[in-house]
């Protein structure tokens, strides 16, 4: 059984010699080591850094100096300090609006010190554990405000490729456009858009040859050619120019007004923080979406708010660029192999080295080259994909409003204008719930489309009033929320309704679900008296499912007919409640029974009473009636949550890691006991979960073809065989003598054989905890084992398994006990070990 559970996994052979997980090592042997593939991402992140720092200090109107200050602290500093061990921080074209208006108005030192206080601030709320809470920004802000940053740079830059100098706002640029065209500068032009056709055709090149150049980044090509070309043709632009560090200014006291003061650090620390933290969730998402093993953990965004924090005090003291988090890098970080903080801290020693040694070089680069970068930067910030999302999910208007705010307005004012727009949004949304009432063939139905808040409550009434006393009705309610002003409307309702004879049937989101909590009626046993009362005489909902979501992926949910005969110690009435059957039994109003009632004990073979409104499941057609409204409550209730999900996997294919091979037991519902989705399991199920040994099919490939495919095509990485208590299959085994010529059933069954044999040798697995309950429990158990022997002798899989790409596990579920075993090996014998939360983390 060294197949069912990995290596790693078994534990340390009782000779070897550990020290617990995360601890150091012991003395005497600790040495620092880089791995070889942080080496190489930390200079592809250098040579990308290089140049962005430099031309968003040239944007920002910031001496270049501290354009390599920010990058290099970012790199040691927050690199060594964040939460987010594979982010790159550095000066960020987010910031680069922010800082240009911070310059302008107040100068460079108390810009400096706006930055040292917005890390300070930065500190605080990390100290508080509050990153979490940026998260709750609207997407369509965040992606509003950086389209707008993107439009404010590129509008800017765009003077400097074309040699002239930018102004102060968007419309005093876009004002002097025309001016600065009639006065073009050929020799920056050209410049600029030999940057610009470098930038766009590199990551273009076709062939091996492109694969090998695309190594370096385009960046840094666009810049260096750019360079080189306009030294070799004597072009007479202007160009970069470091004077000496000694000159460098350091931050200073703040000078200006408190309230603008204020102001300028919330601005600062509110940008550099959200986009810090969302670039550190998309570098989990990178790294988690990397073939292989991912050794890297999740980002701690508290801690990485600390991180930016002490790296905005460093930067700003001296004299360096707000810092923050940056997509760009980070992405290039991750996709370049980088499995530790040490790329980023390398990358910031590789920055440093550059800004004392490089100096001659970097004062060759044209400044039109590094404005048309950060031209090309910005209009890049303005996601085409970003536009289509919010589109989709109907906050373009936020997206908009936010873009033109920050343009025209400034970047706080732009968000602050977001925020208000996507809360008005939002309160429009809950207003426009729509409230309908038809009658259809003698049933009132009322239909609520939308969230139920106080706010509909009016409407609500009205429709509910518009139905006669005494008349059946049909609640739908489509909407996932309902405040507790339309929770008192409808149970008020529906208790007087009732009252009067009436029937009320709730379906939808909450179907089969009481509105008023189970807790509310336990509390106050006269309200639930009164439910109980009020429930009598009515026709069973039908739509009675006790069920929960099984996965929390999706919020699924059933409907179904309640059973004609619930248990005795719980009846469920037609609103969900449940009353205890000495109450359930209790005559109706007119002589008819209640609703989940227990019909009185009838003579042998008398008929099951039927309950009015339920659906027989011994009558014909019940089957039928019952599948066709459990399909109807899919299209309704999930098929709109999962649309979008199968339609992506409709696009791309199925790929799923696991082959799970089970029984056709309609008790083992595998996407519950494993909380899988579409797309997950590639499942293969028949009677008795039985694997035939390779050449005794007897005719049957499909479960051999199921395994092939699954190994050769889909390249599962692991194969399950999961049993289950009380397996029809096992007793007939041991009830049964298997014939090879009798019928399909016994044919098939035959494959199991072996598995009757081997446990007849006294080498059946055990449970651990607890002894075998019978012979067909230990029956299943020798099974799994045993179609796990068979599963190995199928040459598609004894090939993977010699390759290391596959794994082989055994499952036990006991129905009774909704639990599940997982086959492991002892020293002597398998054992199913009983699978607790606990063990999510082996």
């Amino acid at each position: 059984m060294s197949a069912c559970v990995p290596a790693h996994a078994r534990g340390p052979k009782p000779t070897e010699r550990t020290h617990p997980p995360h601890s150091p090592p012991p003395p005497g042997r600790r040495r620092f080591r880089i791995a070889g593939s942080d080496v190489s991402a930390s200079i592809t992140v250098f040579l990308i850094a290089l140049p962005l720092s430099l031309g968003i200090a040239l944007a920002t109107g910031a001496p270049l100096q501290a354009g390599l200050v920010a990058a290099a602290v970012g790199g040691l500093v927050a690199g060594r300090l964040g939460g987010s061990p594979l982010q790159v921080s550095g000066p960020a074209a987010g910031l680069t609006v922010v800082t240009a208006d911070l310059i302008q108005q107040y100068g460079w030192r108390t810009t400096c010190a706006i930055t040292v206080l917005a890390g300070l601030v930065q500190l605080a709320l990390g100290s508080l554990r509050v990153a979490r809470t940026a998260l709750a920004v609207s997407p369509a802000i965040v992606h509003g405000m950086l389209a707008g940053i993107g439009v404010t740079i590129a509008i800017a830059q765009l003077h400097i490729a074309l040699g002239g100098t930018p102004q102060s706002s968007v419309p005093d640029n876009l004002r002097a456009l025309p001016a600065q065209l009639a006065q073009l500068r050929p020799d920056a032009v050209s410049v600029s858009l030999l940057t610009l056709v470098v930038l766009l055709l590199w990551p273009r090149i076709p062939g091996r040859a492109g694969e090998l150049l695309r190594k370096l980044p385009g960046a840094l090509v666009a810049v260096a050619g750019a360079t080189a070309v306009a030294a070799l043709a004597g072009l007479a632009v202007p160009q970069v120019h470091l004077p000496s560090w000694s000159s460098h200014a350091l931050a200073g006291l703040p000078e200006g007004p408190v309230l603008g003061l204020i102001a300028a650090v919330l601005t600062t620390t509110l940008v550099c923080s959200v986009e810090s933290l969302l670039s550190a969730v998309a570098a989990d998402k990178l790294a988690g979406s990397r073939p292989g093993p991912v050794p890297v953990k999740r980002s701690d965004l508290d801690r990485e708010l600390l991180g930016q924090g002490a790296a905005n005090v460093v930067s700003g003291s001296l004299g360096g660029l707000p810092v923050t988090g940056v997509a760009v890098r980070t992405a290039a970080n991750v996709q370049a192999g980088a499995v530790s903080r040490n790329s980023t801290m390398l990358h910031g020693v590789l920055v440093v080295i550059a800004a004392l040694l490089m100096v001659p070089l970097l004062e060759l680069i044209p400044l039109a080259s590094l404005a048309a970068l950060v031209m090309a930067i910005g209009i890049q910030m303005v996601s085409l994909h970003h536009i289509r999302t919010v589109t989709r999910h109907r906050e373009a208007l936020v997206y908009a409003v936010t873009t033109l705010g920050v343009i025209c307005l400034g970047v706080l004012e732009g968000v602050a204008l977001g925020i208000a727009v996507a809360v008005g949004v939002a309160l429009h949304r809950l207003t426009r719930t729509r409230i309908t009432h038809e009658e259809e063939a003698g049933v009132h139905h009322v239909h609520v489309r939308g969230q139920l808040t106080f706010l509909a409550v009016p409407r609500l009434s009205r429709a509910l009033h518009q139905v006669p006393q005494g008349a059946d009705v049909v609640v739908a309610l489509d909407g996932s929320f309902m405040d507790h002003a339309a929770y008192e409307t409808l149970q008020d309702w529906q208790q007087t309704h009732t009252a009067h004879g009436g029937t009320v049937r709730m379906t939808g989101r909450r179907s089969g679900v009481r509105i008023a909590e189970p807790a509310d009626l336990a509390a106050d046993p006269a309200r639930g008296t009164a439910a109980r009362n009020g429930a009598a005489g009515r026709a069973p909902s039908g739509d009675g499912c006790r069920c929960r979501p099984w996965t929390p992926w999706r919020n699924h949910q059933c409907e179904r007919p309640p059973a004609v005969n619930p248990p005795p110690e719980e009846r469920s009435t037609s609103d969900g409640t449940f009353t205890p059957a000495a109450e359930a039994t209790e005559p109706a109003p007119g002589g008819t029974a209640p609703a989940g009632a227990t019909p009185a004990p009838a003579p042998a073979g008398t008929p099951p009473a039927h309950v009015t409104g339920a659906v027989d499941a011994t009558s014909p057609g019940a089957g039928g009636v019952q599948l066709v409204r459990g399909i109807s409550a899919f299209q309704r209730n999930t098929a709109p949550l999962v649309r979008e999900e199968l339609a992506r996997l409709a696009r791309e294919g199925q790929r799923p890691t696991q082959l799970f091979l089970t029984c056709a037991d309609s008790r083992l519902v595998t996407s519950m006991i494993t909380s899988s989705g579409p797309g997950d399991l590639f499942v293969v199920r028949n009677v008795g979960n039985l694997v035939p040994a390779p050449g005794e099919e007897s005719g049957d490939d499909s479960v051999a073809a199921a395994i092939e495919y699954a190994v050769d095509v889909l390249a599962v990485r692991s194969i399950t065989i999961c049993g289950h208590s009380g397996c029809g299959a096992m007793q007939a085994l041991l009830g049964t003598p298997v014939s090879g010529d009798g019928t399909p059933l016994g044919r098939w069954l035959r494959h199991g054989r072996p598995s009757l044999e081997r446990m007849g040798g006294g080498s059946a697995p055990r449970l651990a905890g607890r002894p075998t309950a019978d012979a067909v429990e230990r029956l299943c158990l020798t099974n799994v084992v045993q179609q796990l022997e068979h599963l190995r002798a199928h040459q598609s899989v004894a090939r993977a398994l010699g390759a290391g790409r596959l794994e082989l596990h055994g499952l036990y579920f006991h129905v009774g006990e909704a639990q599940t075993y997982l086959l492991t090996e002892t020293d002597r014998e398998p054992v199913f070990e009983r699978v607790r939360e606990v063990d999510l983390a082996v």
